[in-house]
């Protein structure tokens, strides 16, 4: 069995091992990280030999922890990744490298049409009929888009939006509000088989869908990290919030996850304010000022045009997994506008929490 796993800001881990009685056995760990002294590693593959299939992350990163002198220096590498390269292995886990990757990235779209996309192109990747692919939105109109479970009168303010004409749309992931205009955000989907986050915690698995864009970030000169549990920040502030959704594959069999993200380009703080109710737990009593400095613009952060960021963004995408141009389909146009209009441009279910 074969297992790799990225550690965010890290190197890769890659870890193979057989399984024999319900034990580990024969586990060798390799990876581009820094490890001192030299026989450490020995130590890891003996804490890790023996060890039942069914332990735990936690309890794998246990055992190495233990078993490693006081000495020792870890660089780009932690017990913990370790662990979760195990479980990866265990899992059958597949690796970005395994798909051949397609982009979509048309002209501007309705918000509740980019709702009903989300859901009819992962569906699709859940049913086995589309590859793996990266959507890149571009937004017909402004908007305010609220998470699955969020209270639509306690997040949106229905004179701001009327005011600034704004559609508000509820979405299938989790997550927060989205202020949207369309020249200053830069959003986009990941659609991919569950096989690709197996053994993976559903937190490690937002830091693993999205390190691709953290180096497409440090490509432009920002030193971004992920910032438990769905944000990317950076020294200036937050400049991106991300949103999952897990969708069954046929029959209940092995599904496909839905992973978006919402980048901050620019941004229209009072408008913002108008629009959003921003909570006071989330503000923590510390007022206006500091829900504008909440999210600091890529604009400021890299001085390139919108265009340029997702030019490099998708480029560095490409680099790493490869990227062939698809598009949708006749029959996922269709299928997304039915739902754009019976589902996402509904009260039932924009209000479904009130």
């Amino acid at each position: 069995m074969h297992g790799e796993y990225k550690v965010p800001g890290g190197k890769l881990v890659v870890v193979d091992l057989e399984v024999e009685g319900g034990a580990l056995l024969n586990v060798r760990v390799a990876g581009d990280f820094f490890l001192e002294p030299d026989d450490a590693i020995l130590s890891i593959n003996d804490a890790l030999e023996g060890a039942p299939s069914s332990t735990d992350t936690a309890g794998l990163a246990a055992r190495i922890t233990a078993a490693l002198p006081e000495s020792t220096v870890m660089l780009g590498l932690t017990a913990e990744g370790v662990g979760i390269a195990v479980r990866r292995a265990l899992a059958h886990a597949t690796e970005w490298s395994d798909y051949d990757w397609q982009l979509v990235h048309v002209e501007p779209q309705a918000p509740a049409l980019h709702m009903a996309l989300d859901e009819v192109l992962t569906a699709e990747v859940a049913a086995g009929r589309r590859a793996p692919t990266l959507r890149v939105w571009e937004w017909a109109s402004p908007a305010v888009v609220i998470g699955s479970f969020q209270s639509l009168r306690n997040e949106v303010d229905p004179e701001g939006t009327a005011k600034h004409g704004m559609t508000v749309v509820r979405r299938i992931s989790g997550g927060g509000a989205m202020f949207v205009e369309p020249t200053s955000t830069i959003t986009y989907s990941l659609s991919v088989p569950e096989a690709l986050v197996s053994g993976l915690s559903f937190a490690d698995s937002y830091a693993y869908l999205d390190d691709w864009v953290l180096g497409a970030l440090g490509d432009m000169g920002i030193k971004a990290w992920y910032q438990p549990l769905n944000d990317i920040a950076t020294d200036a502030g937050k400049i991106a919030g991300a949103a999952q959704k897990r969708m069954v594959g046929p029959d209940g069999g092995p599904g496909a996850v839905l992973h978006h993200v919402t980048m901050s380009y620019d941004i229209d703080a009072d408008k913002m304010l108008e629009v959003l109710r921003i909570g006071k737990e989330k503000m923590s009593g510390k007022g206006t000022r500091s829900a504008r400095k909440r999210v600091d613009p890529l604009r400021r952060q890299t001085g390139l045009a919108r265009e340029q960021v997702i030019e490099n963004m998708i480029a560095s995408f490409r680099n790493r997994y490869g990227l062939a141009q698809g598009h949708i389909t006749p029959a996922e146009l269709s299928r997304a506008q039915e739902l754009a209009a019976a589902k996402f441009s509904s009260e039932e279910w924009t209000a479904r929490v009130p």
